[in-house]
């Protein structure tokens, strides 16, 4: 076990997007009977720090409600941070005006739902020009079809989004996003309502245009097994704070906060179904805390086998964890820090 340390500074070259100290409080409406009753709002997301490199996926894991939508939404400016800011190459992004029109051309965001996200009474001709136009784009929709592996393009063109597969709903949607010749890509579970046989397929669409354009992605997911295959990075999220980071390789099979442990513990795995309770009631158990009046400290300590009397007062930093030859890991954990002591 190591001391804190500071994230390694980013390449001022490479990083496209970045988020600094983003917080989001969602205000609750009062009812008249509590018109004096002080404001309550909830903490969605709490100081969360990242980069976004180019040519690289970052992969935000964790369970439903944690935060990560929100934190996407956050990114491509769809609601308002409360606190914090959103970093494009260095720059401060603006919330209106013609530098905000630039950044939406930039950071294009794929949604979870197809469907939900393509307008039924039009083809997939319209979506795709309307599209070009909007960011004059000299791209043709036959091009953007092509590179989503939609092909030929002529037998997609007058289709409408009820005409086609979930699979090929979710490629239509991404050659949308990329008509606008973006640079970071944010993909908010871009496989979750997809057939098992077809997610792979798409996740292979992704890292193929990452390695072609030289995206940064944001990959948002639920699933860990799904973070380790596909991304460079991954990224924990619990209540709203992100607790691990690291190289995906370092996070899925060296997990160290107990929050990550119990989420790889609770996955399907057909090799340990008899020793499944067992293993999840080692790593902790129980509810997520309410996100209105959140846990002093760390937010896992009421779940947490290993939690100690620091943990239900000092907020955890992010501490180094030692290397295991995976990259670099850390996490936002006591146990991780050399000077704590049981029960202090």
């Amino acid at each position: 076990m190591t001391a804190s340390t500071k994230p390694t500074a980013p390449s001022a070259t490479d990083v496209v997007l970045e988020a600094v100290g983003l917080t989001k409080h969602f205000p609750i409406r009062r009812r008249l009977r509590t018109l004096f009753a002080p404001r309550r709002a909830v903490h969605a997301v709490e100081h969360v720090d990242f980069v976004l490199r180019e040519g690289r996926v970052t992969a935000m894991v964790g369970e439903s409600g944690s935060g990560k939508s929100t934190v996407a939404r956050l990114m491509a400016q769809l609601i308002h941070q409360t606190d914090g800011q959103v970093l494009l190459h260095g720059e401060p992004v603006r919330a209106r005006g013609r530098r905000f029109r630039a950044y939406c051309r930039r950071v294009q965001m794929v949604f979870q739902d197809p469907f939900a996200s393509l307008n039924p009474v039009h083809t997939v001709r319209y979506h795709l020009t309307r599209a070009l136009r909007i960011h004059g784009s000299d791209t043709t929709a036959e091009e953007l079809l092509t590179r989503v592996a939609l092909t030929p393009p002529e037998r997609f063109l007058a289709k409408f989004p009820h005409e086609l597969s979930g699979g090929q709903r979710q490629r239509v949607a991404i050659a949308r996003a990329l008509a606008a010749g973006p640079e970071a890509l944010l993909a908010d579970e871009p496989v979750s309502m997809l057939d098992v046989s077809i997610r792979l397929g798409v996740l292979n669409l992704l890292r193929d245009l990452r390695d072609r354009l030289n995206l940064a992605i944001l990959y948002i997911t639920h699933d860990i097994a799904s973070a380790r295959y596909f991304a460079d990075e991954v990224l924990v999220m619990y209540a709203g704070q992100v607790v691990e980071g690291g190289s995906g390789e370092a996070v899925t099979q060296h997990a160290a906060h107990p929050y990550t442990r119990l989420l790889i513990a609770s996955a399907p795995d057909p090799d340990r179904i008899a020793g499944a309770e067992t293993e999840v009631a080692d790593v902790g158990g129980g509810e997520p805390p309410s996100l209105i009046e959140p846990p002093t400290g760390c937010r896992f300590h009421p779940r947490c086998p290993h939690a100690m009397a620091r943990c239900r007062v000092e907020a955890p930093p992010r501490l180094a964890v030692e290397s295991n030859g995976d990259g670099p890991h850390w996490a936002a954990c006591w146990l991780y820090d050399k000077n704590t002591v049981e029960g202090t």
